[in-house]
């Protein structure tokens, strides 16, 4: 190597395990400096800093604001070296207080609204901290956590805040690291200080038990929360769940005469509007009512005619039916379930403990580790107040000699060269206070000075000796612990702003019909699984006339309601579930029905027809196996349907139809040209199931089956142009028990072997 080059600088190392090195030391920085919060104040770095800079700006509470861009400065100049709208977009949350439950900021100017509208530009907004904010930083100067270097090494920021308040649950949090996340609502601090009062005296405790004292999220919002206590209960023990949460109705205040709960507002002539006054958390009100605007303009809400925003301070949000006799029920439930009037607000309960270690824990861990770090800052206040004590009395000490022996300590000042030293050596004073006798002004030796140095050491013995036993004492610490979380939730604690309500009703028993303008449609299905429908009812003898694709032809038509459900079953024992007012339109071929429910290509579909779930079935295998079951048992809420029918090899759902009402017997026929008829009854009831033997067969399987009045005989058609059918009215030779072998069938009775013809 030429002495002109330098030095080389590559490493030879693997390129996977040079890029998993760096990408665990950005994840690990990712995770502990950025995006989770710490157990112990509930602050990530970003706040912790903002909170830092502007109580070192002097912004409290009792003082005037300063411009926001001064404190975005001084945070990204001194402590957190990102970019300016990050750390303000963190400052405008701390101060909004539709996003906080206890805000940590002040802000004046626009700091954003509940409407989803972004904050004014930090040039024009100003800000200082509040009272819950000096809280939380309470302790700070009096040596109660450790500092650190900023990044740059010029200046010192505190690990942790002290103060004695519980900001992680309070307030929450919510982030996305590098292979974790966070998301942790709002509580009310009142609660979560009973529930730590609680746990000092029970350690033992369970997150169950303390559900006693907190209730669940309470959102600064407002909203009504309706999951069950069992749900709750167990997103507490995890640390993991979510939690259902809903718009609240109501017009006018808790508590005056006019207010109702319901938010139903009486007009004139009998006619009414819903009233909205609480909106879920984190939802826009803006974007809310886009959505409802959207649905009535796009006819998916026929019973809702109009909304408004009459909101000012309050949010009023009116929503007025198309008529009188609207359901009120079904239209909130029509508005959960197409609109954000219903969320689902997620917990993991995902932060870094006292040693930075991230981990999801329970409510009682977090309380518990809250907890642990507040009886640390007690001790440790109480350790340094000793020490600066002991340095006090120190002092007074050397004062009180120093007026024992005024005279001589006055002669030694005027002759001696070096005082200091000859005062530590004739009274055996220390450096300390020997020094400070010497810088003691002459107005300070008067008499009534001996008399408060003595009185101030007597004052501050007394405190010692109180701070000593306190750090021995353990259950002294937990009495004054107790005491000083009392005068927290006295000086911050407030209602409840989210509503408990549990037993709401159930989507099962809303009638969804009314949402469904109800119209006469004609359905028709191809042999091929096309499906369309035409409007209005068209005659079923024109079925000649209607246009299928070459190669297709008629398997099913017949009359039904847009408000109708429709049971699609398919060969391989599975139910699915169209709606009347979803089929593709009547004109062209219409659409595969494959491309609305999962079924697969090669499965063949069984039958088609309007289902009612007060309906009673009658369904059947091919290898003469069956049972009954319900219309309701057959509904199927998505489109993977669900199986109704389980099958043998080989074998596959040959019949599914209606039982006819006063139907006591059950006609089977075998491909064996062998009929049996036996009691309905001998059939049992299933949502689903292999079923039992209907008719047992030598060879071939089961043709064809149907419910029957046993009284009035067995009618089949002729077949041919004549339109005839033909009755055998003593059914008796062919009575038998269920699972029996059957009688040939009747003289004349369809080659088919179907009952139909």
């Amino acid at each position: 190597m030429q002495a002109d080059e330098p030095a080389s600088t590559t490493i030879d190392t693997p390129f996977d395990a040079a890029l998993s090195e760096r990408y665990l030391v950005y994840a690990l920085s990712t995770i502990t400096a950025r995006s989770l919060p710490d157990v112990r104040d509930g602050l990530k770095p970003v706040h912790r800093r903002l909170l830092w800079a502007m109580r070192l700006l002097r912004l409290d509470p009792a003082g005037s604001y300063k411009k926001s861009a001064r404190v975005v400065g001084d945070v990204i100049g001194k402590y957190h070296p990102h970019g300016d709208a990050s750390v303000y977009d963190a400052m405008v949350r701390l101060a909004q207080e539709f996003a906080l439950r206890y805000p940590l900021v002040d802000g004046q100017g626009n700091f954003g609204n509940i409407d989803g509208d972004n904050a004014a530009a930090y040039r024009y907004t100003e800000a200082k901290l509040t009272a819950i904010a000096t809280q939380l930083m309470a302790g700070l100067d009096e040596g109660t956590v450790d500092f650190k270097p900023t990044y740059n090494g010029e200046e010192e920021e505190p690990e942790v805040f002290p103060g004695l308040f519980p900001n992680l649950l309070a307030n929450g949090a919510s982030g996305i690291a590098v292979g974790m996340a966070t998301s942790i609502p709002p509580h009310n601090v009142g609660e979560l200080i009973d529930a730590a009062t609680h746990l000092i005296d029970n350690p033992h405790a369970e997150s169950r038990d303390l559900m006693d004292f907190v209730s669940g999220p309470d959102f600064p919002t407002g909203g009504v929360l309706v999951d069950s206590r069992e749900v709750i209960a167990h997103a507490y023990e995890t640390g993991r769940g979510s939690f259902r949460l809903r718009a609240r109705f109501s017009v006018g205040r808790e508590g005056d005469g006019e207010w109702e709960p319901t938010g139903v507002e009486k007009l004139g002539g009998g006619m009414w509007q819903l009233v909205i006054s609480e909106v879920p958390y984190g939802v826009p009100k803006a974007k809310l009512i886009e959505q409802i605007a959207e649905l009535i303009a796009n006819k998916k809400l026929p019973i809702l005619e109009d909304i408004r925003d009459e909101s000012d301070e309050k949010i009023r949000i009116v929503l007025v039916p198309r008529s009188r006799n609207v359901d009120t029920e079904l239209l909130k439930e029509s508005l959960y379930r197409l609109t954000d009037l219903e969320i689902r607000f997620p917990l993991n309960l995902n932060v870094l403990d006292a040693t930075r270690t991230p981990g999801v824990m329970s409510l009682k861990q977090a309380l518990t580790a809250w907890l642990a770090f507040q009886f640390q800052v007690l001790v440790r206040r109480a350790q340094v107040r000793i020490g600066k004590i002991d340095d006090r009395l120190e002092l007074l000490d050397g004062f009180l000699i120093a007026f024992l022996n005024l005279d001589r300590v006055i002669e030694i000042i005027r002759t001696e060269d070096e005082p200091k030293a000859v005062m530590i050596a004739e009274f055996g004073l220390t450096d300390r206070q020997a020094e400070a006798i010497l810088n003691m002004r002459l107005r300070s030796l008067r008499k009534l000075e001996e008399m408060e140095i003595g009185r101030e050491r007597t004052s501050l013995a007394k405190e010692r000796a109180d701070l000593a036993s306190l750090i021995e004492d353990k259950a002294k610490q937990r009495r004054r612990m107790k005491k000083q979380l009392a005068d927290v939730k006295a000086k911050f604690g407030d209602a409840r702003r989210t509503h408990l309500q549990e037993g709401t009703t159930s989507r099962a028993e809303i009638d969804w019909s009314a949402m469904i303008e109800k119209e006469p449609i004609t359905v028709i299905l191809s042999q091929r699984g096309w499906i369309r429908a035409m409007k209005g009812h068209v005659a079923l003898d024109d079925a000649e006339t209607l246009k299928f694709r070459e190669g297709d032809a008629l398997h099913l038509i017949f009359h039904a309601q847009t408000t109708d459900k429709l049971l699609l079953a398919a060969e391989n024992g599975r139910v699915y579930t169209l709606a009347g007012d979803k089929l593709p339109g009547g004109r062209g071929f219409g659409e595969p029905v494959r491309l609305s429910i999962d079924l697969a290509a090669e499965v063949e579909i069984a039958t088609l027809f309007v289902v009612r779930p007060d309906m009673k079935l009658l369904v059947a295998s091919s290898d003469g196996r069956g049972f009954v079951t319900s219309g309701e048992a057959v509904l199927a809420e998505t489109r993977k349907g669900k199986q109704l029918l389980n099958l043998r090899p080989g074998a596959r759902l040959a019949v599914l139809k209606c039982i006819p009402d006063g139907a006591d017997a059950v006609a089977v026929m075998g491909e064996n040209r062998k009929m049996l008829i036996f009691q309905l009854q001998e059939l049992p009831e299933m949502g689903r199931g292999s079923g039992v033997q209907l008719q047992r067969y030598r060879d071939g399987g089961l043709a064809d089956l149907v419910p029957i009045r046993f009284a009035e005989g067995l009618s089949w058609s002729m077949g041919g142009e004549s339109g005839r059918t033909r009755t055998e009215a003593d059914l008796t030779p062919w009575r038998g028990i269920r699972g029996a072998s059957g009688r040939m069938a009747p003289n004349g009775f369809p080659r088919s072997n179907r009952f139909s013809g």
